[in-house]
């Protein structure tokens, strides 16, 4: 019998090694940005054709490689950050695997050109699926020019899985937002298609912030600062009135490594308690300068995860130093009244009011509330009601089973109290301004108000994105939004859905856009804030393969849904109602909450005993 275990060529090891190393465009980016740093760069630039698909460019000026450093760079386990096992605990370097250029060139066409301060001319190397075309002197700057053109051309079922060009390019602001926030003496550009993203000059770590996020930014961060024997922790976290649900950016960085931490976050958390809404996020970004022996950043190919040996003191420094970041600059939130439209009340003056009589109230003392009869209306909806228990509707309510709203639904020609003529059919009660409550054939129906709304309008607005265009109500003043790269990068993609829906952009630059009009409904919300939550996470509560128009429905119809603790007239409660019912889904929100449920009559009765 022959033998049946073999040796791998190294092709396919590197592209087995690939499918860890790089998985997107943005993957690339960050190991050749990683590696310019390395390097010694003081600027990089990097540029991106169709999202990183056709080409990829990094540019740096770093110290550059020899000849013989060009072709051994992209040897699998090739590395010039470590020379034996120990050096892991004393990692200074972004990279350190080797695994890198060998697992870019096993899926791509690279071409390299590099040259020492040192070295009168360059070297220019060319390699294709992890094999060499051509190696010859070239003419070129101090440093290294990485140019990738054509991502897993080789392996064509990982090309057919990338996103659109909007979610790879977000990817990809994403993974350069993470170095660029690490490194703010360094001069970063990013372009793409021939467009300027970013251009991020040298200067102050909160002014990096700022340039990368905005000038809203600014005033909305809180400086962090305690140098422990354990640990050093500074950068910055964000005032409570900056909480947001979704689209907050929360960074963790390990001597200069990005991070994701969910112990860490918690003690940021922790520290908010009481002082912003629940489910909100504040925005941070923490720096740990820790000592490379108590940590390990060897557990995961992409390195975003870390292992440290004092986490629980660390933990405990983390906390009080968040919690003394906000009590020392006095960030405790006040509670702000709103005096518009409300009467001035006068301030008391004891020498102007000592000679003013004493207010004097009128009382009627023979009003007694219980001597009032009944309303002739009720007097009438009494006469009309059955004198026999109606029969139950099989299957409208049976254990866990979804509600049969056929035998609920209204039709055009009768109310929810079929039992009565339409004139006379009971009115809608609203419960503690959250639940409307209402007699069906089967026993009280309870309906979430709130839940119910944002169901009829979800189905709305999908039909407005299918169909026409939304009214739209023009504001007075317009108002300026300033977005990061990425969310204006979004704000290109979903401009055409987001005008079906009735907002009116006008782009006043490359990241800021004057909002004319918003949906029709929406008045009264801040139209910056609505804009900056559609963008946040395209993604959204849904699963991730629906699509981005019922993303955006569905945060719309939760912004414009009736709020719980509003009062409703019994005309609204049954328009609400019968909009809900004539809903596709009447049972459940579209993340799945439960709208209405019924109390059946046997229960009611078992009750009252």
């Amino acid at each position: 019998m022959t033998d049946v275990i073999q040796l791998l060529p190294d092709s396919v090891a590197n592209q087995i090694a690939a499918g860890e190393v790089i998985q997107r465009p943005a993957s690339v980016i960050k190991e050749l940005v990683e590696n310019a740093v390395d390097a010694g760069a003081t600027t990089i630039n990097v540029l991106v054709v169709d999202a990183g698909r056709t080409s990829i460019q990094v540019i740096d000026d770093g110290c550059g490689m020899s000849e013989t450093d060009a072709r051994l760079a992209f040897e699998r386990h090739a590395t010039s950050k470590i020379r034996q096992a120990s050096d892991l605990f004393s990692l200074q370097t972004m990279g350190f695997r080797g695994e890198a250029l060998p697992s870019i060139a096993a899926v791509s066409q690279v071409e390299l050109r590099t040259r020492r301060a040192a070295d009168e001319v360059g070297t220019c190397l060319q390699l294709s699926g992890s094999r060499v075309e051509s190696q010859e002197p070239c003419s070129c700057a101090v440093g290294s020019r990485f140019t990738v053109s054509n991502i897993f051309f080789n392996v064509p079922a990982r090309r057919k899985f990338l996103k659109s060009n909007a979610t790879e390019l977000n990817n990809i602001l994403t993974a350069f937002e993470r170095i660029v926030l690490v490194y703010p003496a360094i001069n970063f550009t990013l372009h793409s298609n021939g467009q300027e993203l970013m251009n991020l000059r040298c200067g102050s770590l909160r002014q990096r912030i700022i340039d990368v996020y905005g000038r809203r930014y600014g005033q909305d961060l809180l400086p962090v600062s305690v140098e422990t024997a354990i640990c050093k922790i500074t950068g910055f976290t964000g005032k409570p009135e900056a909480a947001r649900k979704k689209g907050s950016h929360e960074y963790f960085f390990v001597n200069g490594r990005f991070m994701k931490h969910a112990y860490f976050h918690k003690a940021v958390q922790q520290a908010y308690e009481r002082l912003i809404q629940i489910g909100t996020h504040v925005p941070y970004f923490i720096y740990f300068d820790v000592n490379p022996a108590d940590i390990d950043v060897n557990i995961h190919p992409t390195k975003t995860e870390i292992k440290f040996e004092n986490e629980q003191a660390i933990w405990q420094i983390l906390a009080a130093a968040v919690k003394d970041a906000i009590g020392q600059f006095c960030e405790i939130p006040q509670i702000d009244f709103d005096t518009v439209g409300k009467p001035d009340i006068p301030v008391f003056n004891a020498a102007t009011s000592s000679n003013m009589p004493p207010p004097v109230s009128h009382a009627n003392p023979q009003y007694n509330p219980f001597r009032q009869k009944p309303s002739q209306d009720w007097q009438k909806l009494y006469e009309h009601l059955p004198k026999e228990q109606p029969e139950e509707v099989p299957g409208l309510f049976d254990g866990d089973t979804t509600l049969d709203v056929s035998s609920v639904a209204p039709s055009s020609n009768a109310s929810l109290g079929a039992d009565l003529p339409i004139d006379m059919a009971p009115t809608h009660y609203q419960y503690k301004g959250r639940y409307i409550m209402t007699a069906v054939k089967s026993g009280l129906m309870v309906i979430d108000q709130h839940r119910a709304d944002v169901r009829v309008r979800f189905e709305r607005y999908l039909r407005q994105l299918a169909d026409n265009p939304a009214d739209s109500q023009r504001l007075l003043f317009p108002e300026v939004v300033e977005l990061s790269p990425a969310e204006a990068v979004l704000v290109e993609d979903l401009l055409p859905a987001l005008t079906s829906l009735g907002f009116e952009l006008t782009p006043l630059g490359p990241s800021s856009y004057a909002v004319n009009g918003v949906p029709a409904g929406l008045e009264g919300l801040r139209p910056a804030a609505l804009l900056q939550e559609l963008l946040a996470s395209p993604s959204g509560p849904l699963p991730a393969n629906v699509s981005a128009n019922q993303n955006l429905a569905l945060t719309l119809a939760r912004h414009a849904a009736i709020p719980y603790g509003q009062l409703l007239s019994n005309e609204e409660m049954d328009v609400l109602v019968n909009d809900l019912f004539a809903c596709e889904n009447v049972n459940y929100t579209p993340d799945g909450k439960t709208i209405l449920n019924i109390l059946p009559q046997q229960e009611l009765e078992h009750l009252m005993g």
